[in-house]
């Protein structure tokens, strides 16, 4: 099973397919700047539930972010325990530099 990952930035996501097949597989939707990504959701469809769709969604994602020097904020839990489980991709996560305290 191939799955082939594209970004469409007018719908403000990340949409995968399964081996050639024009019907969507899984999403990842995102809000972005011109500095940091914020991935606030991702589905996938029941049919393709733990087939590797929504991992090639958060890796193919990842690699563009880190291309385009952008900071990832991982506000959808599938995106932050991925990003956990694989350390190569931490060093892409968002650190606020804000100095104020209560």
């Amino acid at each position: 099973m191939s799955v082939e990952v594209s970004d469409v930035p007018e719908a403000r996501r990340y949409e995968a397919r399964v081996d050639g097949v024009s019907r969507v597989a899984g999403v990842a939707e995102y809000i972005r700047t011109p500095e940091l990504i914020a991935f606030v959701h991702t589905e996938v469809e029941a049919d393709y539930e733990g087939a590797g769709v929504g991992s090639a969604l958060v890796r193919a994602a990842l690699d563009e972010a880190r291309a385009a020097h952008l900071r990832v904020l991982a506000t959808c839990p599938f995106f932050a325990g991925w990003i956990a489980r694989h350390p190569e991709y931490q060093d892409l996560l968002y650190q606020s530099r804000s100095k104020v305290s209560d």
